[in-house]
């Protein structure tokens, strides 16, 4: 690592001025992510700024019924949360999937939000790759690509996001709230992330030097039914080859609502909102989910080795689906 500064400031307006107008600067969360990108050389601050110290954390009651999330809260302390657990299972579980405990118990909400693809090109400075480098090129496409990305890539970049929280937060409607110098700004998650187009460098609609201070979650009567799964090539923990996010509503064999977001598809977390259309006030059935699942993958667009992951993708969807309708008979 190269050499940096270090400063744990206790106000967030003190967070901010230490790190706006310094491009070498950036927030540390639990570090389970940028701490390993510094060590291989992808990111190399001249100041960090701990955040975990600001009052940040904790998971509190909303106005009109929903939750918020600090955004120092740990992931731990937000899948434990017995109103999280209740009200929205398939972030729970969301969380549980992603990581071991060891680094649930650093990892933070926020960071978990930020945290950058862990496509090897990107990790490994001798490569080209235009989201760590732009103009470089993007190695994965011609070469090892299996666990990239089948929906919303571009010329410039095959990766996917790498966040099994984001991903049930997306099927919720989540809004980021951030501050800046100029105060407190508020962002729906479906927003947060930019489409990868020509310029994946740039991820979020963050202005520089924002500092995520929470997450919160709507009031949703579907929620409660609601399951995460992840599909991922070993046991342990691992990163989603396919992942969904599903909520479901059925009221005597009819889909009153649905939420469905996937993960390891694309470059961010996706939500099926086509699959989501074709369910609405449709059967709750096998095939009405299989087509629903075929009309959302239609835009699929696999690379030569991961077209497994659009079967995948269908069956998951089908899958879920069909067990979350079955515990509402």
């Amino acid at each position: 690592m190269k050499e940096f500064a270090y400063h744990r400031p206790s106000q967030i307006r003190e967070a901010l001025t230490m790190v706006v107008g310094n491009e070498g600067a950036q927030y540390l969360g639990g570090g389970t992510n940028l701490v390993d990108l510094m060590k291989d050389g992808v990111e190399m601050p001249t100041r960090l700024v701990d955040v975990r110290h600001l009052p940040l954390d904790g998971v509190r009651a909303a106005p009109g019924g929903g939750l918020v999330i600090g955004a120092t809260t740990t992931n731990s302390d937000a899948a434990a949360h017995p109103e999280v657990r209740r009200r929205y299972p398939a972030l729970s579980q969301a969380v549980l999937a992603g990581a071991s405990g060891q680094l649930r118990n650093m990892a933070t909400v926020g960071g978990n939000l930020l945290q950058r693809t862990r496509c090897a090109y990107y990790a490994d400075p001798s490569q080209p790759c235009n989201k760590r480098s732009p103009g470089s090129g993007c190695s994965a496409i011609t070469g090892e690509h299996h666990n990239h990305a089948v929906l919303g890539w571009s010329d410039h970049c095959v990766a996917t996001h790498p966040s099994d929280m984001a991903v049930a937060l997306a099927a919720f409607d989540a809004v980021v709230r951030y501050e800046t110098l100029d105060g407190t700004h508020e962002i729906p998650l479906s927003e947060f992330y930019l489409p990868v187009g020509a310029t994946p460098q740039h991820e979020t609609v963050l202005p520089s030097g924002a500092l995520i201070t929470a997450v919160s979650l709507p009031k949703s009567a579907v929620s409660p039914r609601s399951q995460y799964r992840k599909v991922r090539e070993r046991a342990s923990y691992a990163f989603a080859n396919v992942s969904i996010a599903a909520a479901l509503d059925v009221h005597e064999g009819t889909v009153r609502s649905a939420r469905i977001a996937l993960g390891g598809v694309a470059s961010c977390p996706w939500r099926a909102r086509v699959a989501e259309s074709v369910l609405q006030d449709g059967a709750a059935t096998a095939d009405k989910f299989r087509a629903a699942a075929d009309a959302e993958l239609s835009a699929a667009k696999p690379l030569r080795d991961n077209g497994y992951k659009v079967t995948l993708a269908r069956n998951l969807i089908e899958a879920v689906l069909t067990e979350l309708a079955a515990r509402t008979k």
